[in-house]
C-alpha cells in the first residue's frame, strides 16, 4: 500500500465477532505527506504565541504526538502487530496524549498543551478539530464495535471535557470546558454542563475563540425559579396586608435582613462569583 494514497479508515478489532464499525460516509482520503503539513500549519494559523515553524516544529507536543500517531496509523492498518501500540505508548510517555492508533483522525487537528488527552480506539476526529488539554474521547465500558464518539468537522473541544460513547458530535459544535457529554450533539451549537446540554446557535458559522462567554443554563434555570419565587413572595405580602383585619406590631426586620442576605448569596452564584 503506497503512503501516498492512505486513508484515515482503520481495521476493525479481529479477535472476537463484532458488529462492524460504522465509518464516516464522506470521510475524504489524504495523503500522509498532507496530513503531516496541514497538523503543522493549522498551529501557526490559530496558535498565537507559535511566533516561528522552528518553535512549533521542536515543542509542541501535540504535534509530536498527531505524527506518531499517524505513523502507527499506517503500521495498524497494515496488520502489523504490537509497534503500532508500542509507538502509542512512547507517545504517551514523551507527550502526556495517548491516541489509540485504530482512531481515525482527519486533517488539520490542534491538539493545544494537550497533556491528559486520550482518544480511544474507535474513535473518529473530523477535519479542523481544536482539542485542549485534560479532553478524553473514551467509551462507557458496556460497548462493543464502535464504542469511542465521533466528532464532525470545526469542532471545539474545550479542557477537561469528556465525551464518552458511541456518539455522534456535529458540525461546528463547541463543548464546553469540564462537560460531560452522553448524548449526540446536532451541528452548529454549544455544548456546556455535566452532563452536557445543548444550546443551540443555528447562526454560528465557525468556531468562537472566546471561551470565557460560555452560555449556563443551569444558572440560567434557577435565575428564573429564582425570580418566580420573588414575584410569589410579593404576591403573598400584598395578600396579607389585604386580608390583615388585625392591627399586629411591626415585625422584626430580621426575616428581611435574612432574605436580603439569601438574595445576596444567590445573586453571587448567578453572577459566578468564586469562579
Amino acid at each position: 500500500m503506497s503512503s501516498k494514497s492512505l486513508p484515515i479508515s482503520s481495521a476493525t478489532k479481529r479477535s472476537i465477532p463484532t458488529p462492524p464499525i460504522k465509518q464516516s460516509p464522506q470521510q475524504p482520503v489524504y495523503s500522509l505527506l498532507e496530513l503531516i503539513k496541514a497538523d503543522f500549519q493549522i498551529i501557526q494559523e490559530k496558535d498565537q504565541a507559535a511566533t516561528n515553524g522552528l518553535e512549533v516544529l521542536l515543542f509542541y507536543s501535540g504535534l509530536h504526538a498527531l505524527w506518531m500517531y499517524r505513523i502507527a496509523h499506517i503500521l495498524y492498518g497494515w496488520k502489523v502487530p504490537l509497534i503500532p501500540r508500542g509507538i502509542s505508548q512512547l507517545s504517551r510517555w514523551l507527550t502526556g496524549i495517548e491516541i489509540h492508533p485504530g482512531a481515525q483522525i482527519g486533517k488539520s487537528i490542534f491538539i493545544d498543551h494537550g497533556m491528559g488527552v486520550v482518544i480511544g480506539e474507535t474513535a473518529i476526529v473530523g477535519d479542523h478539530a481544536l482539542i485542549y488539554q485534560g479532553v478524553t474521547l473514551g467509551g462507557t465500558g458496556k460497548e462493543i464495535g464502535k464504542r469511542h464518539p465521533t466528532l464532525g468537522n470545526h469542532v471545539l473541544v474545550g479542557a477537561g471535557a469528556k465525551i464518552l460513547g458511541n456518539i455522534t458530535i456535529g458540525d461546528q459544535v463547541w463543548v464546553g470546558a469540564g462537560s460531560i457529554v452522553l448524548r449526540d450533539v446536532p451541528s452548529n451549537c454549544t455544548v456546556v454542563g455535566v452532563p452536557g446540554r445543548v444550546t443551540r446557535n443555528e447562526q454560528q458559522n465557525h468556531i468562537p475563540v472566546e471561551t470565557d462567554r460560555l452560555p449556563d443554563p443551569e444558572a440560567a434555570v434557577i435565575r428564573n425559579l429564582f425570580e418566580r419565587i420573588k414575584n410569589l413572595e410579593t404576591q403573598i405580602e400584598q395578600l396579607q396586608t389585604q386580608v390583615s383585619a388585625i392591627t399586629v406590631e411591626p415585625q422584626s426586620s430580621s426575616s428581611e435582613i435574612t432574605r436580603s442576605e439569601s438574595d445576596r448569596v444567590v445573586e453571587e452564584f448567578l453572577n459566578g462569583a468564586g469562579i
